[in-house]
């Protein structure tokens, strides 16, 4: 056995631990992609605005408010009036998207991570011919 050899052992143990952790880390985030939960891309608010009736209470301050949903569609913004008897439902599954896009990207960084690490280890692992 090389002495020299030990740090290069040491160093590829360090990164095998760190690629397992990566992995433990994966499947948990992949648990909210594979879960099937109904999803709404959007944002459910309420907003206060006038009609347009010149003879109507909004003119005097008194605003019509309404819960709706915004979303974007190929660019243009969109927006929907909610009735009462939706409006949890429809904010929980868009609790539920934007809970699955913070996933979407926490794949990507620790899939990136994973690759960085596998460079390493295979850097370590290979000897000259």
């Amino acid at each position: 056995m090389d002495p020299h050899d030990r740090p290069r052992r040491e160093k590829l143990s360090r990164l095998r631990r760190e690629l397992l952790e990566l992995q433990e880390q994966f499947g948990k985030t992949l648990e909210v992609a594979l879960a099937g939960t109904p999803l709404v891309k959007g944002s459910v608010y309420e907003i206060a605005r006038r009609c347009g009736n010149p003879q109507c209470r909004c003119t005097r301050g008194q605003l019509h408010r309404n819960i709706v949903v915004t979303w974007s569609d190929q660019g243009r913004h969109r927006m929907r009036s909610l009735p009462p008897e939706r409006v949890r439902e429809i904010r929980q599954k868009s609790k539920e998207y934007a809970r699955f896009r913070r996933a979407r990207a926490e794949v990507s960084r620790i899939h990136d991570r994973m690759v960085a690490v596998l460079d390493r280890i295979q850097e370590l692992r290979r000897e000259i011919p």
